[in-house]
């Protein structure tokens, strides 16, 4: 009789336990589906369709020398790239607006690459599982989504001229390979087929903040905020397309588009952050709710949860960043602080990064540093230094500072760097690298291969600011630095519990890697070809 009892009041506890579990994650789901009816609301509000939208011809640029679409063609495709979604997406947008204009269907096409620069599986499952939700979407809205196998300067156009398309709509990445794949399209596409690109990425256009190269926050800031009134609206919402196309896309699939890339199998997708829009909002949800009012005193402590966490979504487009700015400031009033420090990092220093990257074709190199800083750091490179590491070294976090371990552990283990440890980190790779070439390439290639936001204007620019003071100033001339800003471990004791956050991460257990990964990739301090 005892013995039953138990089982019985272990088996209500068990049956307790998940119905508190469903019930949490019923009123989850409530809470994202009212946000998202709340959001499609202000859409609708905003306009029927995009047709009835006074479009600001300023995000866009016209690529070719074409610019009317012909009579007798038989769609509009938008070349998706750097912008995963559907909704609040400028560029998808006008696509739209050309293909209700000329009665014609709506094409989406994401052109896949098998290696991207040093992307890991990690990135590529966040990216094409979310691209899966893309696809879905446009299916519900009589889109056609289609995954291209190829590049799209390579894939592309053939593609155009197979299926009579009459324009092409591109989205806006400022980086060296997609504007290399664009520059492709453009030369081999129809001459009498117009190529557009929007910027869905920035809320300001970049080329409209900004025509050159900024020097630094101070001077970019007002250029965007000057512009906010005009270009932080609401969107229109993307509709049910009216017209069907005549052909249907080639079936997708996802698991093996993951399998088949050319990527580092070791580097696993995290459990943290799920990719596609969905999530994206529920983690600005919780941001809003519990993290955005602590957010002006909290964000530089790698051990409280103070972040908005959304870079991963930011960076893949799953989520627009205009949108978010127009959910976060609707709490200016309550959190004035907060929202001022938000709106600053996800717009300003956002997009002074693709400012550089769009301005300076040496964004990844020494070669873009200004003179100062590239003569500092000449002038100290045959500086005895207390330790070096390898790259192999660094990437499995073996290093006599534990600060650093701890750090370089989060990022292999959960795709990413709390903000201000990604500054103490990249300086300790200068300090710790024979050149500081050298320590550029390390620190772009750990980057690039772990973190889920990796290969992003921001990331460049984080790596350049570190070790080439791209965006600061010259400060007092010290070894090895020279006149580049110094951090270091006793300084970061005190802004923060350094022992808190190293153990945190220290004590896990780190799973086997494959080295040999790491020792096939030469670190030879001469600028790669990415």
């Amino acid at each position: 009789m005892i013995t039953g009892s138990k089982r019985t009041v272990v088996t209500i506890s068990n049956v307790s336990t998940a119905a508190k579990k469903a019930k949490n994650l019923t009123n989850a789901n409530i809470d994202i589906d009212n946000i998202k009816n709340d959001i499609q609301k202000k859409r609708e509000d905003t306009a029927e369709s995009i047709l009835n939208f006074s479009f600001n011809k300023k995000r866009l640029r016209i690529v070719s020398q074409e610019q009317m679409v012909a009579d007798d063609c038989e769609g509009i495709v938008y070349w998706m790239s750097r912008d995963s979604r559907v909704q609040d997406n400028w560029a998808f947008l006008f696509a739209q607006k050309l293909a209700l204009k000329n009665k014609v269907p709506l094409h989406v096409c994401f052109c896949l690459i098998a290696k991207y620069l040093d992307a890991s599986v990690r990135q590529f499952d966040f990216l094409l599982k979310g691209l899966e939700q893309v696809a879905e979407e446009c299916n519900k809205l009589n889109i056609s989504f289609h995954l291209l196998e190829g590049s799209g300067g390579e894939v592309l156009p053939q593609w155009v001229l197979d299926h009579k398309i009459g324009a092409v709509v591109c989205d806006f990445n400022p980086l060296r390979v997609p504007l290399g794949w664009l520059e492709d399209a453009k030369r081999k596409l129809k001459k009498d087929v117009p190529l557009i690109q929007v910027d869905a990425h920035n809320v300001v256009p970049c080329w409209v903040a900004s025509d050159k190269q900024e020097y630094s926050a101070r001077t970019i800031r007002n250029k965007i905020t000057s512009k906010l009134e005009e270009f932080l609206t609401e969107f229109p919402p993307v509709i049910k397309h009216p017209y069907t196309s005549k052909f249907k896309p080639e079936p997708i699939d996802w698991e093996e588009a993951i399998k088949s890339r050319d990527a580092d199998e070791t580097v696993k997708p995290v459990d943290w952050a799920t990719p596609g829009y969905e999530c994206a909002l529920q983690v600005l949800k919780s941001f809003i709710d519990k993290r955005l009012k602590i957010y002006a005193t909290k964000r530089n402590d790698p051990t409280q949860n103070a972040l908005s966490n959304l870079s991963p979504w930011f960076h893949f487009g799953q989520i627009s960043v205009q949108r978010v700015a127009l959910c976060v400031q609707e709490y200016k009033s309550k959190h004035t602080e907060s929202v001022n420090a938000f709106l600053e990092e996800a717009i300003v220093r956002r997009e002074l990064a693709d400012n550089f990257c769009f301005y300076c074709k040496h964004y990844d190199s020494i070669e873009g540093a200004s003179a100062w800083a590239q003569k500092t750091l000449n002038d100290h490179k045959l500086d005895k230094k207390a330790h070096i590491y390898k790259l192999e070294q660094l990437s499995q976090a073996i290093t006599h500072d534990d600060l650093w371990n701890a750090a370089q552990i989060q990022m292999m283990e959960e795709g990413k760097m709390h903000g201000f440890l990604r500054m103490y980190w990249c300086k300790k790779i200068l300090e710790w690298s024979e050149t500081p070439e050298q320590a550029l390439e390390c620190a772009i290639y750990l980057n690039d291969h772990y973190s889920i936001d990796g290969r992003d204007p921001s990331g460049y620019v984080g790596c350049m600011w570190s070790i080439c003071g791209i965006h600061d100033q010259g400060w007092a001339e010290r070894a090895i630095f020279g006149k580049i800003r110094y951090m270091n471990y006793e300084g970061c004791k005190r802004k923060f519990d350094v022992a808190t956050f190293v153990q945190r991460y220290v004590r896990k257990t780190r799973p086997e890697k494959n080295i040999g990964y790491f020792f096939s990739r030469k670190i030879s301090g001469e600028q790669s070809s990415r």
